[in-house]
């Protein structure tokens, strides 16, 4: 049971996040996570906006790229940013092992006691290493039910010293998982690209222009955030992350085998379908705004259950932090004119300190009327 009325009511426990109020038994949703009715994961019968259905995501076989089918599975990656917004890749050549192992050291990282994890908190946005709960938990009007670890991954010989060193080995399997997604990455961003009609496969087609914008990626920003979603005592009134869409160019998820994530889909909240050691891939806000719109940064949520923590690890990849970004010059023209600002990751930065970022909101503020 948890302690009387405490964790419920003083505000600093739920600073602490909600692992500590799972450890301290709590029976009952407190007020500070209760959202309102129409934000709820499950709204009235007669208007239902979450599908119970769920979806398998379109498939990216990344052995496939490599080989001769590669302009078909190009089709197949188009297609999917386009309609989607959202990938799975398989046979991406990141070692099970390596994942098997992030995944078990950030469970025991979570699995410290609650002032080892706090050595990390910090309400410094641009921290290399930040522990805390919710989306903005100095903003945040209703809290989420869920708590994070951020660890800023580029470059990452200056960040290193500054991740956990508890768990002992946390700095080496986590450095390790940061490069291997990194690698995964450039090559997805690779086959985008071409996908795209802006960068060659071949040496013959490649230019000057196009090998400097993978190597932006190259030296670009990399941000690995460890979410925890606890047991939650009701979670029908709550959910572990709300509506909202991701500021990178691309993210690659990891999850364990609990189903969480729900993407829109032609308006309905569709429930991703968890698949053993794959990569989900999503489109975040910089690639729709370098696509000049033509792939889809999508809204996406995680809902939570009573009886089972779920985790995950999310690698959000973009241009290094002082780049702007704005349309490739090359997708702009009489028929596709320009339809979005440049911006910078100041800007975004900016603007989600000034106010709780909700669903599309930054992206929309980027358009071009």
């Amino acid at each position: 049971m948890c302690p009387p009325a405490m964790a419920l009511t003083n505000d600093d426990e739920f600073q602490k996040g909600v692992k500590h109020l799972f450890e301290n038994g709590v029976s009952k949703l407190p007020n500070k996570y209760i959202l309102p009715i129409s934000d709820r994961p499950k709204v009235d019968k007669e208007h239902p906006n979450a599908a119970k259905s769920s979806l398998k995501l379109p498939v990216i076989d990344f052995g496939e790229l490599q080989g001769p089918n590669r302009s078909q599975v190009l089709n197949s990656l188009s297609s999917a940013c386009e309609e989607y917004g959202f990938f799975q890749v398989v046979n991406h050549g990141i070692p099970i092992e390596a994942i098997r192992s992030m995944i078990d050291v950030s469970t025991r990282f979570f699995g410290l006691p609650y002032e080892e994890r706090a050595k990390y908190m910090s309400s410094d946005m641009t921290s290399p290493v930040r522990y805390g709960t919710s989306l903005n938990q100095r903003k945040d009007s209703v809290f989420c039910w869920r708590d994070f670890l951020k660890l800023v991954c580029h470059p990452l010989s200056d960040v290193l010293p500054h991740w956990p060193s508890c768990p002992m080995d946390f700095k080496e399997v986590a450095a390790t998982y940061a490069r291997e997604t990194k690698w995964l990455f450039i090559r997805i961003t690779e086959a985008i690209l071409e996908s795209l009609g802006l960068w060659g496969a071949t040496t013959e087609e490649k230019t000057e222009e196009d090998d400097e914008i993978l190597k932006q990626f190259h030296d670009g920003s990399q941000l690995m955030v460890v979410n925890c979603f606890p047991p939650c005592p009701e979670p029908d009134l709550t959910l572990g992350m709300p509506p909202h869409s991701d500021y990178g160019f691309l993210t690659l998820l990891l999850q364990d085998e609990v189903e969480g994530l729900q993407i829109q889909y032609k308006g309905k909240w569709i429930t991703v379908e968890p698949m053993p050691n794959s990569f989900v891939v999503n489109v975040g806000d910089h690639l729709e705004i370098f696509s000049n719109g033509r792939y889809n940064s999508v809204l996406h949520r995680v809902f939570v259950n009573p009886a089972k923590p779920r985790l995950s690890v999310a690698s959000l990849h973009s241009l290094p932090f002082n780049c702007m970004v704005g349309p490739s010059p090359k997708l702009i023209d009489q028929v596709n004119p320009r339809r979005y600002k440049d911006t910078d990751f100041a800007t975004f930065l900016e603007y989600i300190s000034s106010c709780e970022p909700k669903k599309k909101n930054f992206l929309e503020s980027r358009k071009l009327t």
